[in-house]
């Protein structure tokens, strides 16, 4: 099976938000803005995923977008969580995980700007 850069990245990505919310509801006792970094940050990969068995051209981009959106708001969530010292960005974890989804939103803004011929 060929090896697809974005697949992996962002099912990578919903792994660590998974086991961040985990972490954000088990010791700091945070919900609200956890959970919607979980619905975010899990969301990226399953569109990615959709779309690569998008019935046509638009349907593939349609999802990438909704992926592009998703990717833009968790890391929305992750810096409003670093804001209201939920997180440290002095922790090894976190920095990457920003690193991570920065990489994933230039990743998808380069697939989509090739798929619309931008």
């Amino acid at each position: 099976m060929k090896e697809n850069v974005i697949l992996d990245k962002s099912f990578d990505f919903a792994i660590r938000v998974v086991k961040l919310y985990k972490y954000l509801c088990d010791e700091k006792k945070e919900y609200i803005l956890s959970k919607q970094l979980l619905r975010a940050g899990t969301s990226i990969g399953a569109n990615i995923n959709e779309a690569q068995v998008g019935q046509s051209k638009a349907d593939f981009i349609a999802k990438m977008c909704i992926a592009s959106k998703e990717a833009r708001e968790s890391k929305y969530w992750i810096d409003l969580l670093l804001k209201t010292d939920h997180l440290d960005i002095n922790e090894t974890h976190v920095k990457s995980l920003l690193e991570d989804i920065e990489e994933i939103v230039k990743l998808l803004t380069s697939i989509l700007k090739s798929s619309q011929g931008k």
